[in-house]
């Protein structure tokens, strides 16, 4: 193993022999960008039948093609030392102000398993105006300009493929339509 980089994350080279579904083996060559697990979360108010996204500038995104580097995107964040829900309670908390008491975990998934070691562990919970105690927005020493965007779940889905491009998201608007999250 050799690291190629950990300026922000780390960055590996690897070589290891891999035994294939025939049974022969053979020495195999990757490299793998390690930036920590993370937690996302879909927060939803049944009574107004909305969604509370986060609006930001994502660079990457920027450089390969979105016209303005602007997402729409459920809260989110790495886990850094603590465990998922603990994570999920403070990035929702620094993102938009929110505080979450009933975060209900659903799923985790690994988000680009061919080169990215991330596993993102899934959570939903209700939120409602009350329920703002700070003011979000993200932390200023981390460069973050965070701005809150609730829409209607019907709107929201419609979205998706057009301003809607965030994969996690994605995921969750469509979690919650199989799932009846909105249904009377």
């Amino acid at each position: 193993m050799k690291l190629l980089s950990s300026n922000w994350f780390v960055l590996r080279n690897t070589t290891f022999e891999f035994r294939h579904r025939d049974g022969h083996w053979s020495t195999e060559r990757r490299e793998t960008y390690d930036r920590g697990d993370g937690a996302v979360v879909l927060l939803y108010n049944v009574k107004d039948r909305t969604v509370l996204l986060t609006r930001q500038f994502r660079y990457p995104a920027y450089v390969n093609g979105h016209a303005d580097g602007y997402l729409l995107e459920a809260p989110a964040g790495l886990l850094d030392d603590d465990d998922p829900l603990t994570a999920i309670v403070r990035e929702t908390a620094e993102e938009t102000g929110f505080a979450i008491v009933d975060a209900r975990h659903l799923f985790d998934l690994y988000m680009s398993p061919g080169s990215v070691t991330e596993k993102l562990h899934y959570f939903a919970a209700r939120f409602a105006p009350a329920d703002q105690s700070g003011r979000g927005g993200g932390l200023a020493h981390e460069g973050e300009d965070i701005e809150n965007i609730e829409l209607d779940f019907d709107e929201a889905l419609a979205a998706i493929g057009s301003t809607i491009v965030d994969a996690k998201t994605v995921i969750l608007l469509q979690w919650a339509a199989t799932s009846g999250l909105f249904d009377a």
